[in-house]
């Protein structure tokens, strides 16, 4: 475990005084609070300073919010080390220059899809934003080593942009989501989610390993449901999602059953938009909510199969916008049991 420095207020004072004289405000700031996720991010490793001098256990950030930590910490401080034109940051790929790592690369980088393979090279990276505090560059290059490390998420096979989601949904504080189609995926059951996988095999050209891998996985995902701090689900499904025949009628039925027992849960709301008149958007996503340490971020599927998930503001407040759109013109939370039983009827 990397260490925890309890004399950091005294370094503090130390390194400011030089920082203040030499650097911009913007990354004067951005380094502030870099000592304070240090220490954030020791506490998710296990090491937590309670200011009286006690250490306790706290839980840790999986691989993939560590990538997207270190990631967000690197574009601030590139965007904030005012060495730019005009005192602003640098470019991509004015930061890069004269280094071993690709413009391509640092923004794989940013977005928490790669770490650094060379150590080395981060640290000439944060030399060149002018960061010299060791501790900060210990944090640092600590968290790029952990990201690296195997995650239980590479022995699933997933599509394009499918891992950095699937390996945040465990992050997430709470989540929306909309299908217009099928059922959500983190509400499935096993059945339905193999049946709809055995359907699309002879189409996709998928094969048997690839549907039993697929629905192993999606059954785990759906562990962030039923742990002991579940996250928060709220899931808008469109009439013709539960109309549309998966497996058969008792694939069916059990899928509705579900349905009705999962939306008893507190953590958990689902909501029906009829076939009426009203907003409705014609693809899938779902939005993240991951706390005050990383951006929210939106998932969308493409038709060429492969998962698009951005953090960019503009981009999350529109999916935000569609989702209340379509929760105003949905029936309530407590309609959707009495809404799936009439369905369960017709069966």
């Amino acid at each position: 475990m990397a260490r925890l420095h309890i004399e950091l207020q005294s370094k503090l004072l130390r390194n400011f005084r030089e920082v203040e004289i030499g650097l911009c405000p913007d990354l004067h700031k951005h380094l502030h609070g870099l000592h304070t996720s240090c220490h954030t991010r020791h506490a998710r490793a296990g090491d937590t300073y309670s200011g009286t001098g006690m250490v306790h256990m706290a839980a840790k950030r999986g691989r993939t919010g560590q990538r997207l930590e270190l990631g967000l910490q690197l574009r601030q401080l590139r965007e904030s080390c005012g060495l730019g034109d005009r005192g602003g940051g640098l470019t991509r790929k004015q930061a890069v220059q004269g280094l071993r790592v690709s413009e391509a690369t640092l923004l794989r980088i940013e977005t928490g899809a790669l770490n650094f393979r060379n150590v080395g090279d981060l640290r000439k990276l944060l030399d060149r934003y002018g960061v010299t505090d060791e501790e900060i560059i210990e944090s640092l290059t600590d968290l790029n080593r952990e990201s690296g490390q195997r995650d239980w998420l590479t022995q699933f096979p997933m599509p394009t942009g499918m891992p950095t989601f699937v390996g945040l949904e465990p992050e997430a504080r709470s989540m929306r989501a909309y299908h217009p189609t099928l059922v959500y995926g983190l509400l499935q059951t096993e059945a339905y989610a193999r049946a709809l996988l055995e359907a699309h095999k002879p189409v996709e050209e998928n094969t048997s390993e690839f549907v039993r891998s697929s629905v192993e996985l999606r059954m785990r995902r759906q562990e962030v449901l039923t742990r002991e701090d579940p996250v928060k689900l709220r899931v808008i499904l469109g009439e013709a999602a539960l109309r549309y025949p998966v497996g058969g009628a008792e694939v069916q039925r059990d899928q509705f059953e579900k349905l009705v027992t999962m939306s008893s849960w507190d953590h958990i709301a689902i909501q029906i938009l009829p076939f009426r008149s009203g907003y409705r958007s014609t693809n899938d996503f779902a939005i993240l909510n991951l706390g005050d340490d990383l951006p929210p971020r939106v998932q969308i599927d493409s038709a060429w199969g492969a998962t698009h998930t951005s953090d960019k503001r503009r981009e999350v407040d529109r999916f935000i916008r569609r989702f209340d759109a379509m929760t105003a013109s949905a029936l309530p939370p407590e309609d959707t049991p009495d809404f799936l039983h009439r369905l369960e009827s017709e069966l």
